[in-house]
């Protein structure tokens, strides 16, 4: 359940993290691309400039993209195509609002320098609406392809995050498998809030300790509510116990909104079908158990996703706020 310790707000990063993460209340993000794909793994990214436009004027809080360098069959999806920090800068350009999130870059598949200046890149062009989720990833495919050893990217990946972390400061001093800072030489520009705002993804090969200490907040994934209710309350009492603020909690899930009101849910692939009531009643037990923010992916949704966006801001984003 929810801790209710801290009702103001969590620590303040940047403009998005403040108004997309409050304890105790629970906001709605979309997940790139707004499409419905269904079983193809290749969107064709139509009109995706307008329903991105059309997301941030409908009142959405979060707008996510995924990291996904190649396409691997085995696993059956493509993301959004475009490479999340160039697709990033298009969007920072195109809208106001919304916040412009990564669940997640894959750090041990890309040098921390080149993430640390893409992401405070887009922090600032966009005023301080970036969220940058970060994960170990989990493609095998893809490791040999850049020359990355997978079994030890757990290790990358803690060195990554030490290495960005440090590049917010200025003439940074760091040394670590990723290279030698020596103070001597800068990174511009630096990120809007001092820091970049990450959110750790899974477990990323990382103890529960480790994430919860490290992270600015936590993705998860869709459960049942008896075990998201245990597997948010472990992190937080990781929090708690190594003296730290409350962080916030987040977890994506697929719908597919049908016409009918009323209609009870049917499983589809992480998430459900079902009406607006069914989803409302669901939003409103996540919030209760703790999570602060939703992103909904619709590539499985039946109907058109211009109408579904617009019942979802007329039916559901009013009783969720950010």
């Amino acid at each position: 359940m929810r801790d209710e310790t801290n009702a103001g707000s969590f620590q303040a990063l940047n403009q998005a993290f403040g108004r997309v993460f409050r304890p105790g209340q629970l906001s709605i993000g979309l997940v790139s691309p707004l499409e419905a794909h269904g079983h193809n793994p290749v969107p064709d990214m139509a009109r995706h400039i307008e329903r991105a436009q059309l997301a941030d004027s409908l009142g959405f809080s979060a707008l996510w993209l995924r990291d996904v360098p190649f396409n691997v069959p085995s696993f059956g999806d493509a993301g959004q195509v475009f490479d999340p920090f160039v697709y990033l800068g298009v969007l920072a350009s195109v809208t106001r609002d919304i916040a412009l999130g990564v669940a997640s870059i894959v750090l041990p598949l890309r040098h921390p320098a080149h993430v640390a200046k893409a992401a405070a890149s887009a922090d600032m062009l966009s005023g301080g609406r970036l969220l940058l989720g970060v994960a170990s990833g989990d493609r095998p495919d893809e490791y040999p392809a850049l020359n990355m050893s997978f079994d030890d990217r757990g290790a990358r990946f803690r060195d990554s995050v030490d290495y960005i972390r440090a590049m917010a400061e200025t003439y940074p001093q760091h040394a670590s498998a990723q290279g030698t800072l020596s103070g001597g030489i800068d990174m511009l520009p630096k990120p809007e809030g001092g820091q970049l705002p990450l959110l750790i993804t899974g477990g990323s090969q990382q103890s529960p300790g480790w994430v919860a200490r490290n992270g600015d907040g936590w993705m998860t994934y869709p459960r049942d509510a008896a075990a998201q209710e245990r597997v948010v309350t472990a992190y937080r009492r990781e929090i708690h116990e190594a003296g730290l603020p409350d962080k916030p909690v987040m977890q994506s899930l697929y719908i597919d909104l049908v016409d009918r009101a009323d209609a009870p849910p049917r499983p589809i692939h992480l998430g459900f079908q079902s009406g607006t009531e069914y989803l409302r009643r669901y939003l409103s037990e996540l919030r209760r158990l703790g999570i602060n923010h939703v992103a909904l992916n619709l590539r499985f949704n039946g109907a058109e996703v211009e109408t579904t966006m617009q019942r979802l801001a007329a039916e559901i984003l009013p009783e969720f706020t950010s």
